[in-house]
């Protein structure tokens, strides 16, 4: 499962890499990311970017003091992050691996091991162009970016969608949930 924001114009990133825009703090937001990292089990995934930009923020004291849930659920889940460049990973249940993203995937799905992607651009076009993806959450965000990095960079073929859920909140976003229509 893919769970990501994105902005109006399609963008999850903006021009220098900054996805701050997508984090907003109001009651009803709160309350579904807490209830969204509730459950236990599953395994985060990430590339390198958003592995370290996570693991530099997820431990520290302001992160468990702001968001206690969610910091105590990413601290403790299990993590993979993907990277042929990262010498180590050093945030609590982590493992990295450094060969083929797809054929790893391929393996942890046959292990029927729930997966979750956070940020992670390239691992998301990379498994949707290799059709491991089998659920997309987006939140759209009520921003225009006007350039930056798409979720599927470098897809070069269709992948026709199905919305199977939506939710709007007040703060104006909108969460979509998509499957792949084949």
């Amino acid at each position: 499962m893919v769970f990501n924001s994105v902005s109006v114009d399609g963008y999850f990133t903006d021009m220098n890499g900054d996805m701050s825009w997508a984090h907003q703090d109001d009651p009803e937001w709160r309350d579904f990311t807490t209830q969204n990292v509730s459950g236990e089990g599953g395994i985060l995934l990430f590339g390198r970017v958003t592995y370290e930009m996570m693991a530099s923020h997820w431990p520290t004291p302001q992160a468990k003091e702001q968001f206690p849930d969610v910091a105590r659920r990413m601290n403790s889940a299990q993590k993979v992050v993907f990277s042929r460049t990262l010498n180590k990973a050093s945030w609590n249940n982590t493992r990295l691996i450094e060969h083929d993203l797809v054929a790893e995937v391929r393996r942890m799905k046959r292990e029927a091991a729930d997966m979750v992607i956070l940020g992670s651009g390239t691992i998301v076009s990379q498994l949707a162009q290799a059709n491991l993806i089998d659920q997309y959450q987006l939140i759209v965000v009520p921003i225009v970016l006007g350039a930056g990095r798409t979720l599927f960079d470098g897809v070069t073929s269709k992948m026709p969608l199905k919305r199977t859920q939506h939710r709007a909140f007040t703060n104006g976003n909108v969460l979509l949930t998509y499957e792949p229509a084949v």
